[in-house]
C-alpha cells in the first residue's frame, strides 16, 4: 500500500525557516519526479518545487532563492527547506510523487505570521 507521510509543518514568524519532509513507502514501480504543491484558502493548488530522479529542479517564481527541494533516492524521501518565509507562503503543503501514476500526501499546514 502506497503511503506518503509528511512532516515539518507548523507556525513560524515571517523571516523564519521550516523544513518539510515526505517519506514514500509501498511503491512497486520506480519513483520518478517528486514535488511539493501548496494550496492557500480560496486559491488553486500550485506547484512550489519539483525534482527529477537525476536531481534537476524547478521552482515557482515566488519561492526562487528562498526554498530548496532535495531528495534521497535510496530512502524515497523528499524535503523542502523553506527560508525567509513570508505571510503569503501560508498554505497547506502537499507532497506529490510520480511513479506509475501520481500520488498525493495528506498535506501539512504551514502558517507564517507577520
Amino acid at each position: 500500500q502506497v503511503q506518503l507521510v509528511e512532516s515539518g509543518g507548523g507556525l513560524v514568524q515571517a523571516g523564519g525557516s521550516l523544513r518539510l519532509s515526505c517519506a514514500a513507502s509501498g511503491f512497486i514501480f520506480s519513483i520518478n519526479a517528486m514535488a511539493w504543491y501548496r494550496q492557500a484558502p480560496g486559491k488553486q493548488r500550485e506547484l512550489v518545487a519539483a525534482i527529477a530522479t537525476g536531481g534537476s529542479t524547478k521552482y515557482a517564481d515566488s519561492v526562487k532563492g528562498r526554498f530548496t527541494i532535495s531528495r534521497d533516492n535510496a530512502k524515497n524521501t523528499v524535503h523542502l527547506q523553506m527560508n525567509s518565509l513570508k505571510p503569503e507562503d501560508t498554505a497547506v503543503y502537499y507532497c506529490y510523487v510520480v511513479a506509475n501514476t501520481g500520488y498525493w500526501g495528506q498535506g501539512t499546514q504551514v502558517t507564517v505570521s507577520s
